[in-house]
């Protein structure tokens, strides 16, 4: 068992909702009720089973509910926030092109390969029809 301070429960609640997630969408990926997540929340332990799934749920390690620190969190965002060009610098994941751009760019060459298909298929024809003319004369 757990030390009897630690509420994991709580720390379930305070991580599902900063990945701003729902009851309802975690007990749906859990494939239990709302009303079991809720129950789970409100215990101070939690087996380690159910635990280990909820973590995997939440997109996160068992450990980190498990020494999640609200306190500690505030600490790091008041700390980042003084280095926020530096953090901005490193995770800089804006789109360097254009998604409309590409889809016409795939739908010209989807367009390419269906006329190629098409006159080769055109051409097949008329040399079927020309071994078939001269089958006919003979």
């Amino acid at each position: 068992m757990k030390d009897s301070t630690i509420h994991l429960g709580r720390k379930i609640s305070r991580l599902r909702e900063l990945r701003g997630m729902k009851q309802e969408a975690l007990a749906e990926q859990l494939g239990i009720s709302q009303q079991a997540i809720s129950k789970i929340e409100q215990s101070e332990h939690v087996e380690d089973i159910t635990l280990d799934r909820i973590a995997k749920a939440l997109g996160v390690r068992k450990e980190a509910i498990e020494n999640f620190n609200d306190e500690a969190l505030i600490f790091h965002i008041e700390n980042m926030h003084d280095q926020s060009s530096a953090y901005n610098q490193n995770y800089n994941h804006q789109c360097t092109f254009n998604p409309l751009d590409e889809i016409k760019k795939l739908n010209a060459e989807k367009d390419e390969l269906y006329k190629a298909l098409l006159k080769e298929k055109d051409e097949k024809i008329a040399l079927l029809e020309k071994v078939m003319a001269k089958q006919n004369k003979q």
